[in-house]
């Protein structure tokens, strides 16, 4: 039987390059919000659409939605983090790795706890007024 290749993809290579830079740039910034709105909003305005479109509103849920979180990149994608630096939520374009949805992600540091299961990653093919509702309360629960 042959071994099957796990060598990471280019594109995983360079999220991961990119985080690596983020690393030493967040030890540099500590924190500051002015520079992780500018590299986010940075790395939106490179994205295509409809990706572009999607992460700029997400964005702007965030900011108005959950204003204690900063924002900040993460593996190259808009993310926003707690006061002690941990990323809560963060958006990621279809573009990025080929896929055909954008991914809204919450980690272990959202409140989204239910039961025993509950979904932490979410694919979104369009921005629509039902989607964003969703959003607006998966953010407003992720935060409390």
């Amino acid at each position: 039987m042959k071994a099957e290749n796990t060598s990471f993809s280019s594109a995983e290579k360079a999220a991961m390059r990119e985080r690596a830079r983020e690393l030493k740039a967040e030890t540099r910034l500590n924190k500051d919000r002015a520079a992780g709105e500018a590299a986010v909003q940075a790395k939106i305005a490179e994205m295509p659409e409809p990706d572009r479109s999607m992460a700029a509103r997400f964005h702007e849920i965030v900011s108005q939605n959950a204003p204690m979180l900063t924002p900040k990149t993460w593996y190259g994608m808009p993310a926003y983090a707690n006061a002690e630096g941990k990323v809560v939520c963060f958006f990621q374009g279809a573009q990025k790795f080929g896929a055909r949805y954008a991914t809204l992600g919450f980690t272990d540091s959202a409140h989204l706890d239910e039961g025993e299961l509950w979904p932490t990653s979410f694919a979104l093919k369009e921005w629509t007024p039902a989607a964003e509702q969703i959003i607006v309360a998966l953010l407003q629960k992720a935060v409390r």
